[in-house]
């Protein structure tokens, strides 16, 4: 790593270091750090609990347990300057430990670790604004547990057991924490290692495909398959359009979400088969609403006239989160009319996605 010094027009490099050399330890420092920062991980997260040891029959204590955007639960692990050779049987332990934790306990768990922290505040009222779900929505740990390594050196015992989990569909990613000093000061580098970001989306392309084989022999429920069929179909609508890059992996469930660009403010699709009924919505979580919803409200006609349609706005006022919808019937049992019904929610997510990405990049 090297520092720009502009004045000289040059670049300096930085010591590279080990973390006991610089008296840091892994409790005391890199977990505090990841803490208070589950940024740098490369996406949201919402740390839960440290130093969780709420495993029957067992006084093994997994370093930083999160949730991330989906709900699932995230072992997260860190190791300083050595990962030692036991760490990916350790965190697999970790992760089917977590496995059946309930809605209810890890609400429990959360809740233990806020009054801990002496933060008073609610644990559902902060998952439910992270997730930016409606209170009916909540349901955490549907789906298969993640784990995430943060060290400065892999053993290759680790790295090839790492490479052979993902190939197995397990979510796994390794991040490498170096530390760097010049003179006084100490910096920090902290970059995904396995898979590297940029066949990440590759490698995620493959699993779905073999996913997908499997679900064929093994079998979801009718309900299951066909909201999964239906989001694979729009993701592929999605992208033929310019203005959309990138969207998430379709799953099995009623809604698929549109990043706008802000925390705390998403686009959402819904498709309920057994209403006949999609959805395309923005979410405003509760954190945000006091900003962002009069500010929207200013902008009705704007947005009406945009979309083309009149809007629900704020149809449950007696929930904190909010949202602004509009639904359209279709009859989605024929698949039939899956393709009308395919057009009308891609023109208006895509609207949607514009006009209220522009109010936001303009406030």
């Amino acid at each position: 790593m090297y520092r720009i010094n502009r004045e000289q027009n040059n670049i300096e490099k930085l010591d590279e270091r080990l973390f006991k050399d610089l008296g840091f330890r892994e409790r005391d420092h890199l977990q505090e750090w990841i803490a208070k920062n589950p940024d740098v991980l490369g996406e949201d997260f919402l740390i839960i609990q440290k130093e969780f040891s709420g495993f029957n029959d067992t006084n093994e204590r997994l370093d930083l347990l999160a949730l991330d955007k989906e709900g699932n639960l995230v072992i997260i692990e860190n190791k300083l300057d050595d990962t030692g050779k036991d760490v990916t049987w350790q965190a697999l332990k970790y992760a089917s430990y977590c496995s059946t934790l309930t809605t209810k306990q890890i609400l429990d768990i959360f809740q233990d670790y806020l009054s801990k922290s002496n933060i008073e505040e609610s644990a559902e009222e902060l998952i439910y604004s992270f997730l930016e779900l409606t209170v009916e929505e909540l349901y955490l740990n549907s789906g298969d547990q993640r784990i995430i390594f943060v060290a400065n050196h892999y053993r290759k015992e680790v790295t090839s057991t790492v490479l052979w989990l993902l190939d197995h569909d397990i979510q796994v990613q390794c991040f490498r924490a170096t530390p760097f000093s010049q003179n006084e000061e100490i910096f920090l580098q902290i970059e995904q290692i396995i898979p590297l970001p940029e066949t990440e989306e590759f490698m995620i392309d493959a699993q779905e495909k073999k996913r997908e084989d499997l679900e064929k022999s093994k079998g979801l429920s009718e309900t299951k398959k066909t909201q999964l069929e239906f989001w694979r179909m729009f993701k592929d609508k999605l992208l033929e359009n310019n203005s959309i890059q990138s969207v998430q992996t379709p799953k099995p469930r009623y809604w698929f979400n549109v990043a706008l660009g802000k925390s705390g403010i998403t686009l959402s699709n819904i498709f309920n088969v057994s209403k006949g009924e999609l959805g395309v919505r923005v979410y405003i979580s509760s954190r945000q609403v006091e900003e962002w919803l009069p500010y929207f409200i200013e902008n009705k006609s704007l947005i009406e006239n945009y979309i083309g349609e009149s809007i629900l706005w704020d149809p449950n006022p007696g929930n904190s989160d909010k949202i602004i919808v509009l639904y359209k019937t279709f009859e989605l049992q024929d698949k039939t009319n899956w393709v009308k019904a395919l057009d009308w929610m891609t023109e208006k997510t895509i609207s949607f996605k514009t006009i209220f990405s522009d109010l936001i990049s303009n406030k």
